[in-house]
C-alpha cells in the first residue's frame, strides 16, 4: 500500500511491513508428506525418548563437559539446544547416522545452505514474535504474513540448494526428500500462492488522505499525481550528510501510532475483499510451519554448533577426528588428545596447549595416573572422560585418530568439598559414593576417579584403592584412577602405570606430558631435594660442625 498525499497537506504515512517470531507451538500437518523422514539427530522415531526431561548429567562439572557444551551453545541459546548434549546414543549405528551428516556439513555449499535456511527461520520467528507485542490487528496480520512469506522462500530455497548440493548422509537424503514432496504438497503450494498473491494485492493498494487541522479523510485514488519525488528535490538541499533517504512506502516501523491505526482501519473499509482475504489467510493458517522442518531447523545447529566451535581451535594447531566407536572390543587408543575446555582458555590467553596420547590393548582396563601435583593428571582424566562422552553423542573428538569405547554408564569420583548438612566427614563421603558407583558399574561402564581416600593416612588409603581397584578389573570396566599411591600402578595385569612427566634437568618444572612407564615419584622428591640442597649430604654440608 502507499499513499498518494497533496502538497500542503501534511502527511500521515501508512506503511506496509517489518520483521519477526518464537516458534510456532501449534503445528500443521501435511498429510501428501510420507513419514520417512523422522529427525536428523536420531535415526530411530524412539530413540529420544528417556521417558524424562533431559538434564545435566551428574559427572558433567567433573569432566568440565559443562563448560564446553555453554561454549558450544552459547551464541545458539534460543534453540534449547543442551538438552541435546545429556542424551548418549547407545547404538553403532546412531552415531555413524551422526557421523555421516557431521561430514555432509563439512561441505561448504552443504554448510552455506543450511546457514542461509537457519538466518530465513530465524527472521522468520522474529516476525512472529513482533506480531505479538503489537495491539492493532490488522498490523499483527502484516507482520504474519511477512513471516509465512519468509518461511516459503526459505523452504523453496532449501529444496534447491539440497537438490544441487547432493549430500551423502542418510539423514540429509531423507530429509531432502521429504523436502521435496512437502514442496510439492497441494496445502504448501496454496500456501505460497496465497501469501504470494495476498501480499501483492496489499501492495497495489493506492489511496488518498486530505489533511485539513485536525481532521483526516482517507478516500479512494483517483489517479493524482504522486508529490514525493518532487518534495524530495525541494528539501535536498537541507538534507543531512549520513541520513538514510527512506521513500514513503519502502519501510515499517512497526507499532502504528493511534492516528495510522484509524488510517489504516478506513483503508480497509475501502477496500473490503482484500482485507477480508487477509483475516481468513490469517484464520487458516495459524499453525502453518510443518512440524518437522520446524525440528529440522531446530536439531539441524546441534552440527552447526560443533563444528564452528570446533573450528575455535585449528589457528592453535588442534586437530579433531572421527573416532572408531566399538561397544564390544575395549582396545581404545587416542593420538593428540587435549581437554577441550583447557585448551580452549589456554589459546584465550595466547599459551600453549600440551597433547597427551594414551592406548590400553589386550586384557588392559585400568590407568594408573601418577606423579607429581600440577602435572597434567586431572587434565588427562578429564580429556579421556570427555573423548569418550562427546563420541557418544557422535561428535568428531580431540586428537588426529581414535579409538574408544561405547559405555552403558559413566561414573566420575572427583573430590569434593565437606558438605555440613550430611554431618559425614570427607572420607565417609567417598566411601559411600565409591559404594554407590560400585553398586551401579557395569563390565560396559566408564570409570574417572581423581585423588580418592586423600582423607586418611597412606597406609588405609592404599587398602582401600586397593580393594576398589580389584573389584573394578572383576567388572572389566574401563577407568582412570588419578592417585598419589605409586603402588597401585602396577597391581595386576589390568593396571597401566601413567606418569606425569618433568623436565628432567629440572624437576619443579613440568612438561604436562603423560609418559607410559613405571611410576617413580621418589625421584622427583630426590630431584627437588637436590635442587634445593636439602639432601642428607647436602645439608651436612651446609650445617657447620
Amino acid at each position: 500500500m502507499s499513499a498518494c498525499v497533496k502538497p500542503g497537506s501534511g502527511q500521515q504515512s501508512v506503511r506496509p511491513e517489518s520483521e519477526p517470531p518464537p516458534v510456532p507451538t501449534g503445528l500443521g500437518k501435511v498429510s501428501e508428506v510420507p513419514l520417512s523422514f523422522h529427525s536428523i539427530l536420531f535415526e530411530r522415531p524412539d530413540a529420544e525418548n528417556t521417558g524424562e526431561p533431559a538434564k545435566e548429567p551428574e559427572f558433567f562439572r567433573d569432566l568440565n563437559l559443562d563448560q564446553i557444551v555453554d561454549a558450544i551453545t552459547l551464541s545458539r541459546q534460543d534453540y534449547d539446544l543442551k538438552p541435546f548434549f545429556y542424551i548418549p546414543l547407545t547404538d553403532i549405528r546412531a552415531i555413524t547416522y551422526r557421523h555421516e551428516v557431521m561430514r555432509d556439513l563439512e561441505n561448504e555449499a552443504v554448510f552455506r545452505s543450511i546457514e542461509s535456511f537457519s538466518s530465513q527461520m530465524r527472521r522468520m520467528r522474529e516476525h512472529l514474535r513482533n506480531a505479538d507485542k503489537l495491539r492493532y490487528p490488522y498490523e499483527k496480520e502484516r507482520w504474519f504474513l511477512g513471516a509465512v512469506e519468509i518461511y516459503c522462500d526459505a523452504v523453496e530455497k532449501l529444496r534447491q540448494d539440497l537438490q544441487q548440493c547432493n549430500p551423502n548422509s542418510r539423514g540429509l537424503q531423507a530429509f531432502r526428500t521429504y523436502l521435496a514432496v512437502y514442496a510439492r504438497s497441494d496445502r504448501f503450494q496454496t500456501l505460497a500462492q496465497e501469501t504470494k498473491k495476498l501480499k501483492s494485492q496489499l501492495s497495489a493498494i493506492r489511496y488518498c488522505l486530505l489533511i485539513n487541522g485536525n481532521s483526516v479523510t482517507v478516500r479512494h485514488h483517483n489517479s493524482e499525481s504522486d508529490y514525493s519525488a518532487e518534495v524530495r528535490e525541494t528539501f535536498a538541499r537541507f538534507r543531512q550528510s549520513g541520513v538514510t533517504d527512506n521513500p514513503v512506502g519502502e519501510t515499517f516501523s512497526g507499532d502504528m501510532n493511534h492516528v495510522e491505526a484509524m488510517v489504516l482501519e478506513r483503508v480497509a473499509l475501502l477496500n473490503p475483499d482484500v482485507f477480508h482475504a487477509l483475516d481468513d489467510y490469517c484464520a487458516r493458517n495459524k499453525d502453518y510451519p510443518d512440524p518437522a522442518i520446524v525440528v529440522f531447523d531446530r536439531e539441524i545447529q546441534f552440527y552447526v554448533a560443533w563444528l564452528e566451535y570446533a573450528e575455535t581451535f585449528k589457528p592453535a594447531g588442534l586437530s579433531f577426528c572421527y573416532p572408531q566407536v566399538s561397544d564390544t572390543c575395549k582396545n581404545i587408543s587416542n593420538r593428540g588428545g587435549f581437554d577441550l575446555a583447557l585448551a580452549r582458555e589456554l589459546i584465550r590467553r595466547y599459551k600453549a596447549v600440551v597433547c597427551n596420547d594414551f592406548i590400553l590393548d589386550g586384557a588392559e582396563r585400568i590407568f594408573v595416573v601418577t606423579g607429581p601435583n600440577h602435572g597434567g593428571k586431572t587434565t588427562f582424566a578429564r580429556m579421556f572422560g570427555q573423548l569418550h562422552y562427546l563420541a557418544s553423542l557422535g561428535c568428531p573428538v580431540a586428537g588426529t585418530e581414535a579409538r574408544l569405547y561405547l559405555f552403558d554408564r559413566f561414573f566420575t569420583h572427583f573430590e569434593r568439598e565437606e558438605d555440613i548438612t550430611t554431618l559425614r566427614g570427607k572420607l565417609e563421603d567417598d566411601l559411600i559414593r565409591m559404594r554407590r558407583i560400585l553398586d551401579q558399574a557395569t563390565p560396559n561402564s566408564v570409570i574417572v576417579i581423581n585423588e580418592v581416600f586423600s582423607a586418611t593416612s597412606v597406609k588405609d588409603a592404599v587398602s582401600l584403592s586397593q580393594k576398589v581397584i580389584e573389584r573394578l578389573s572383576q567388572l572389566d570396566s574401563l577407568c582412570v584412577w588419578v592417585t598419589f599411591l605409586d603402588e597401585l600402578s602396577s597391581l595386576n595385569e589390568k593396571t597401566v602405570s601413567m606418569v606425569a612427566g618433568v623436565v628432567p634437568d629440572n624437576p619443579t618444572l613440568r612438561t604436562f606430558k603423560l609418559e607410559r612407564r613405571p611410576a617413580d615419584g621418589l625421584a622427583y622428591a630426590l630431584g627437588i631435594a637436590e635442587k634445593y640442597r636439602l639432601t642428607y649430604e647436602r645439608l651436612k654440608e651446609r650445617i657447620k660442625p
